[in-house]
């Protein structure tokens, strides 16, 4: 595709909690996406070199804004959006072999330029396909409550490092972790659908830290103490290990 439909007031609402990094590696990970017409490639580092973004950026928006496959990173309305492209090059392509359209024909999304004279009114941008993240709202929903789960941090291990300043990717790492744990599975059996239900979930999961784990007394290594805060715990591999139980006592 050399061509797609940016509807402003759409990507505005999907990208809002995104730091200024992120929504440029987002834009360039989307242009990829139309432009290969594929899932982004698994080997992070090799997309973020051609978007020229910094890797760790690319993954925290990866993770947040699409799904991870065996064929890549896939984006369920980039995907729709080349379907129907496909699909509307196919009818023309048709109508070409039938010899030609008709005249005044109903405008499209794919021919901007094309007027209706009819009793039709023309087909517009938001009715046949509104911008590719619009359905995004759908995949980050419940929204990330960042600085409740902040305070639960506090409430659970108040003796552990608490963090001062929580901007750019420190945002995007527990944005990746609170939708990773809203889905399904062995160590969320039902995920949560709500923010409420989220708060519980993550309460009970510093509680588990707290009570159930020898991170939250640390480690002695030369002479020196190593306590876990809340950055740490929340970046990806870290947070699959304690998932995994690895420091579970």
């Amino acid at each position: 595709m050399n061509y797609f439909q940016f509807h402003i007031g759409d990507y505005r609402a999907a990208t809002a909690h995104l730091s200024n990094e992120e929504d440029l590696a987002y834009r360039r990970l989307i242009e990829m996406y139309y432009d290969t017409e594929k899932p982004i490639p698994l080997d992070t580092q090799w997309v973020a070199k051609r978007l020229r973004v910094d890797t760790e950026v690319v993954k925290v928006v990866l993770q947040d804004m699409f799904c991870q496959t065996e064929s890549g990173w896939s984006h369920k309305r980039c995907d729709s959006v080349i379907e129907q492209y496909h699909s509307m090059a196919e009818k023309n392509r048709a109508n070409g072999r039938l010899g030609g359209r008709k005249k005044n024909p109903v405008a499209t999304d794919w021919e901007p330029s094309a007027k209706a004279t009819n009793n039709h009114e023309p087909i517009t941008n938001n009715q046949l396909i509104k911008d590719a993240d619009a359905s995004l709202a759908e995949t980050r929903f419940p929204p990330c409550p960042q600085q409740a789960l902040i305070d639960l941090w506090k409430k659970k291990l108040p003796h552990l490092p608490q963090p001062r300043v929580w901007e750019g990717a420190r945002q995007g790492h527990m944005r990746a972790r609170w939708a990773q744990a809203a889905k399904p599975s062995s160590f969320s059996k039902d995920g949560y659908k709500t923010v409420q239900e989220g708060l519980a979930w993550w309460e009970s999961f510093f509680a588990y830290i707290a009570d159930d784990t020898s991170l939250s007394a640390g480690y002695e290594s030369e002479g020196r103490r190593w306590v876990p805060d809340l950055v740490w715990v929340v970046n990806q591999a870290n947070f699959q290990k304690i998932i995994d139980g690895k420091y579970q006592k």
